[in-house]
């Protein structure tokens, strides 16, 4: 049976690999190369700290039997500057990194910064599943909108969103990609 419970500081190894699915080639940028154990580590290490935008604290997983089936990262959008700091000030001092990405995300909604679900997981609905854990907390709960960037060359997920009841609000460049910002409301 599947569960969906709060992430835990201990598990940063294992979510870093999932978020790793989600969002490899923006760790890359961050890093500025592209080494799948250097991007491991950097996430590995935000997941585990708390009070940033990739910190467990935000994070909810699915998990069946033990293992960690997928992951749900959301936040405040209005914290959105305040949780990137922390990634900023890491990526500056340990990979003397000096970026400063577009904003995703801004006040007024809850942003979903990644979902990613382990490939053996894939076609399961384990992704649809989180959604619903989302939107049942956030949007039915606490009466609040989610919202989540969706890649143009995603057919698959942009269906996925549209048919949970996600709507296109604006679009948006980040790192050089056309994104469709989409909004999750009751």
């Amino acid at each position: 049976m599947i569960q969906i419970r709060k992430a835990d500081r201990q598990e940063a190894q294992a979510l870093a690999t999932l978020m790793l699915h989600a969002m490899q080639d923006i760790v890359f940028h961050f890093i500025g190369e592209s080494d799948a154990q250097k991007a491991h580590a950097f996430l590995s290490a935000l997941i585990s700290r708390p009070g940033n935008q990739y910190s467990y604290e935000h994070i909810v997983v699915a998990e069946e039997d033990g293992i960690l089936l997928g992951q749900i990262c959301c936040y405040p959008g209005a914290a959105v500057r305040q949780l990137r700091a922390p990634v900023l000030n890491m990526l500056a001092n340990e990979y003397g990194r000096d970026i400063d990405p577009a904003l995703e995300t801004q006040a007024g909604e809850i942003y979903v910064d990644s979902l990613a679900v382990s490939p053996p997981a894939r076609g399961k609905g384990i992704g649809k599943i989180l959604l619903l854990y989302a939107i049942d907390l956030y949007c039915k709960q606490q009466d609040a909108i989610l919202g989540l960037l969706v890649d143009e060359e995603n057919p698959k997920a942009k269906k996925l969103y549209l048919q949970l009841g996600f709507r296109e609000v604006d679009q948006k460049n980040i790192f050089g990609r056309e994104m469709l910002h989409l909004q999750y409301w009751i």
